[in-house]
């Protein structure tokens, strides 16, 4: 059989991203996420433990510009893997599937994540 005849996957040319399919995709993007900032936390706590001198370098890192985005991205990562996998507990107890609960649901998800990232930093900021 040629490469020509083959079938190709029909979703590939009919499939349109809907919010449950991005917001899915952004759930397990998140995790990753997650994991990797877990490393710079390790990082920090390996420092910390190692004594002055070197917890002195990761804390100039982690307050530097950059780490201060890393820590931002992690946090909001960290919100919005909580929030939306609450949502897929509530899913996985058979409720909100329904396309118009699904849709507020993710909003929700959204909503929630920026608010929470938002008061998390206000809060820390605010006992520095």
């Amino acid at each position: 059989m040629s490469t020509q005849n083959r079938p190709l996957s029909p979703h590939l040319q009919v499939y349109r991203p809907q919010w449950t399919s991005a917001l899915s995709i952004f759930h397990r993007g998140t995790g990753i996420v997650l994991a990797l900032g877990t490393l710079l936390l390790v990082y920090w706590l390996a420092a910390a433990a190692a004594g002055p001198e070197a917890f002195a370098g990761a804390q100039s890192f982690v307050g530097s510009p950059i780490g201060v985005i890393l820590l931002f991205g992690w946090s909001a990562a960290l919100f919005y893997h909580l929030c939306n996998g609450i949502r897929h507990l509530v899913w996985d107890a058979g409720y909100g599937f329904e396309l118009s609960v699904a849709y507020r649901s993710a909003l929700a998800v959204l909503i929630a994540t920026a608010v929470l990232t938002v008061l998390a930093w206000i809060v820390g900021i605010a006992l520095l």
